[in-house]
């Protein structure tokens, strides 16, 4: 069952505007500690399209849980990581993880599908949630 979709189109000359201006005070208030160590392992549009992904997915994901940035979701509840193949996969904590668990029905878990890709100058994720009877997969 879907429970939540959103997406969002993100300016990649707005992320290094603000990158530039607000440097790490910015970094650590958005963005998990992996999502930085990821930006800070590329250079110049890489490294600024890696960030300006991250954000996008967490605009994504905060629409799809039909809450923006509000009711105490917070950016850095949203966590992007990649896995060994590079995947994109999205964790929640705190406010964002809290909102997913009133969402859900009883006796179902949650499944987030994360997409995410940039072309200078601009950076695109889209973030669905599906929910299934625990243990079905």
């Amino acid at each position: 069952m879907l429970i939540g979709i959103g997406s969002d189109l993100c300016d990649v000359r707005r992320i290094e505007t603000v990158l530039a201006r607000h440097g790490a005070r910015f970094e650590q208030r958005v963005f998990t500690a992996r999502e930085r160590a990821a930006a800070e392992r590329r250079q110049g549009n890489a490294r600024l399209g890696t960030y300006a992904k991250r954000w996008a997915a967490k605009e994504a994901c905060a629409k799809a849980l039909g809450t923006g940035f509000a009711h105490g979701v917070f950016h850095r509840d949203m966590g992007v990581e990649n896995l060994l193949g590079g995947q994109p996969v999205m964790h929640l904590t705190g406010g964002a993880l809290a909102r997913l668990e009133k969402l859900l029905p009883v006796g179902h878990e949650a499944h987030i599908f994360l997409t995410m890709t940039d072309e200078h100058p601009y950076a695109f994720a889209q973030v669905m949630i599906m929910t299934h009877v625990m243990g079905a997969g």
